[in-house]
């Protein structure tokens, strides 16, 4: 199994891998936030979660996380959703998170998964390139597509 980069523009970190599962059983599982611990490969997505089971177009979901060896809370709200297709949020930072999923047959499809912070200040952007955030938010990224890949049954 192959994770690939993937150029989306400036300041933006994505990675793709293609997953043997149709895109809507993906799907369920990136648009219910109760269920992103199961994937994250970061490390800091807890599994305290408050919030709707499936997203929605402007939805709240909070979730607990860790980071730096440091425990607190965030909330992001949607901002795009596509059914089967496409979930987005912001975080409270700023910055977004993006599930890009597209079929590729019925049992197999091609996941894009995005760190896109060029909707904050370029301070901030650079703050978060200071602190690694970019290299550190990529292997996250990769490790959250393999385990979303091995998850698949037909992996």
């Amino acid at each position: 199994m192959t994770v690939e980069q993937v150029e989306q523009g400036p300041r933006q970190v994505a990675r793709t891998v293609e997953v043997p599962a149709s895109a809507e059983d993906v799907f369920a599982l990136v648009a219910d936030p109760h269920r992103h611990g199961e994937l994250d490969g970061s490390g800091t997505v807890g599994g305290t979660v408050s919030g709707p089971r499936r997203l929605t177009q402007g939805a709240k979901f909070s979730v607990a996380m860790k980071q730096f060896g440091v425990p607190y809370r965030i909330t992001s709200t949607v901002t795009r959703i596509e059914d089967g297709r496409l979930v987005e949020w912001r975080h409270p930072a700023g910055h977004r998170w993006r599930w890009e999923l597209t079929p590729l047959t019925l049992t197999s499809t091609r996941v894009t998964e995005t760190f896109d912070y060029s909707t904050v200040p370029a301070v901030q952007g650079k703050v978060y390139e200071l602190l690694g955030f970019p290299h550190k938010n990529a292997a996250g990224i990769e490790a959250t597509l393999r385990q979303l890949r091995s998850r698949s049954p037909r992996a």
